[in-house]
């Protein structure tokens, strides 16, 4: 997909740069896939706000993806691919021998037309599915599985993916675009090539009313703010702290690491991305 600039013919359109959608599905999604998808606007079932700066935005329908690809050595057909409101890569509708129908991500380079099929003995081909021992090493995947048969958890995002680099001893080393590289079980499966919509990270939305559609709502800073409603409020005109930067709700912020330092899966990370 490419990027389209628009001319400022309006306040709106000045520096707006979209995904062209012209190649993709122009009608509804599949019936039988889609089910409603209530907005929390960030509250809990408390009613109280846990993630500031949303609410509003356009109704949606959630579309049913096949994170597991569980479906296997059955061919299909790939009907279409459609824009998905709920995630920043595309998805494409599949149409098994058996007549079933399916959404999945659309991987780069994959076209209505194309045949996919989730088996131990399938081609390296753009959009099959199989078993990570089974995958020679120096191939792009995405879609990754981490707990076998729990469905892909990895590289799941718009132009993401992960590069097989080693196995050992029935396990596979995959390193992802991140740059962290981590083991994964060989039993777990993943999908050959990258994530469609690469160019979703270049956008440029032009307006705040776009983000708004988003459901993304303004967001203010601590320091303009009353004493009475973040740590940094305050003061007369414009001030520094006078402390370290901290959240609402003073606990330390920018730069403050909130990862558990005995989560159980760092077992399985071989090199962090940070380094």
């Amino acid at each position: 997909m490419a990027l389209k600039a628009y001319k400022p013919v309006t306040s709106g359109t000045r520096g707006l740069v979209l995904v062209d959608h012209s190649s993709l599905w122009k009608g509804r999604p599949h019936k039988k896939l889609v089910c409603g998808k209530s907005a929390t606007g960030g509250r809990n079932v408390h009613g109280h706000i846990t993630s500031w700066n949303r609410g509003g935005g356009h109704k949606k329908l959630y579309r049913l993806i096949d994170f597991t690809r569980n479906k296997t050595d059955i061919e299909a057909v790939v009907e279409r691919i459609e824009y998905d409101p709920n995630r920043s890569a595309f998805i494409a509708l599949i149409r098994y021998t058996d007549g079933i129908f399916s959404y999945i991500l659309a991987p780069q380079k994959l076209s209505p037309g194309d045949r996919v099929i989730s088996s131990d003995k399938a081609d390296i081909k753009v959009g099959n599915c199989m078993k990570m021992i089974n995958i020679p090493l120096g191939t792009v995947v995405h879609n990754i599985e981490f707990h076998l048969g729990k469905g892909a958890q990895f590289a799941r995002s718009a132009g993401t993916y992960g590069q097989t680099v080693g196995r050992d001893s029935g396990m596979v080393i995959v390193k992802l675009s991140s740059g962290e590289v981590r083991l994964i079980n060989g039993e777990c499966r993943a999908t050959i090539g990258a994530v469609s919509n690469p160019d979703q990270k270049n956008t440029n939305f032009g307006k705040a009313g776009r983000s708004r559609w988003m459901g993304r709502r303004p967001v203010n800073r601590g320091s303009a703010m009353n004493p009475v409603d973040h740590p940094h409020g305050g003061g007369e005109g414009k001030t520094k702290s006078g402390r370290h930067p901290v959240t609402p709700w003073g606990k330390p912020t920018k730069g403050y690491k909130t990862r558990k330092k005995a989560k159980p899966s760092d077992k399985f990370i071989l090199t962090c991305r940070k380094k």
